[in-house]
């Protein structure tokens, strides 16, 4: 039926310049706010825009999807000028302090790159959550709470018209994979804690969105199976295609051990019998395990694009 269908991402709206930007305190208040609503749109919007597509395959790329793509290839080009520092302690690197600051500094520059002239009052606004995206500088650790500032970041850039409906498949394959590219070598420059991680008995230490979308991808795939994931091989010709099994391969690089030790709920997952079902059910986790934690969601901005205010509709 026509209510089956997907909602197009939200029509932008005018941004309040300055405006003061509040943090959840109320898990109740978040659940029933504009804000949830148009995140969890904004991914599974994108969620159907990639189902059963290849990350190889084609797709449109627009002028503003080419410059998200230049300002991470800056971050990565900052990380190659921040080398980590000599220090006892083997985690959390001090160098990425180094790196943060800078990004603190040029956020909003970055983003006013990336918007056109008309829309200058929301810079301020949009770099609050890019500036959330890369981890923690305090703690030097990262998770899926800063995951999902990056996701807010692109959602608030469809909701002031910078990004369109046709940019979907490039938000994800371009944009949000390139920005999993630079957070892995973050993680593994600065040798960064998971934040929030509920160790073995989390999906992964860092990310869980590439899942979701990864899993859509393999929807109807002719021959891979979720059972077909934990086979190094498999994964070996499959991961430039996939989102899903180019995280595998980052895990096992990263991890040693047996498979079934070290990322338990993933190997569970790979025993259910279809992708469809993979991705209904970690979306269902997503929400439960990610944006209903108060730990991961506690410091999940809120502003004039994303307000907290109960949903209208």
């Amino acid at each position: 039926g026509a209510s089956e269908e997907v909602a197009p991402p939200v029509q932008p709206c005018f941004v309040v310049p300055k405006k003061e930007i509040n943090v959840v305190s109320d898990m109740a208040k978040w659940k029933r706010s504009q804000a949830y609503a148009d995140y969890m749109g904004f991914i599974l919007t994108l969620n159907e825009g990639v189902r059963g597509k290849k990350l190889t395959c084609e797709y449109k790329v627009s002028e503003p999807i080419e410059k998200l793509v230049a300002l991470l290839n800056t971050l990565d080009r900052w990380i190659d000028e921040t080398p980590p520092v000599d220090q006892p302690s083997r985690f959390g690197n001090k160098a990425f302090r180094t790196w943060y600051a800078k990004l603190d500094q040029e956020a909003e520059k970055l983003v006013s790159a990336v918007i056109p002239k008309h829309l200058a009052d929301a810079a301020p606004e949009v770099a609050v959550y890019l500036k959330e995206s890369v981890g923690n500088s305090t703690r030097i650790d990262y998770g899926t709470g800063h995951e999902a500032a990056f996701a807010a970041f692109l959602c608030c850039l469809c909701k002031i018209g910078v990004l369109r409906v046709d940019d979907q498949m490039a938000i994800v394959f371009k944009v949000f994979n390139r920005y999993l590219e630079v957070m892995r070598k973050l993680q593994k420059t600065y040798r960064m804690e998971p934040a929030g991680s509920q160790g073995v008995w989390g999906l992964d230490d860092f990310q869980f969105l590439p899942f979701i979308w990864g899993s859509s991808q393999l929807i109807d795939h002719p021959s891979l199976e979720p059972r077909h994931f934990v086979d190094e091989k498999v994964v070996n010709e499959n991961h430039k295609d996939f989102m899903f099994l180019e995280c595998i391969l980052f895990i096992t690089e990263m991890k040693t051990g047996p498979f079934a030790e070290h990322s338990n709920q993933l190997w569970n997952i790979s025993a259910v019998p279809s992708w469809s079902k993979v991705n209904q059910g970690l979306i269902r986790m997503y929400k439960a395990e990610c944006l209903e934690k108060f730990p991961v969601i506690q410091h999940f901005k809120f502003g004039s694009l994303l307000p907290i205010q109960p949903v209208t509709s």
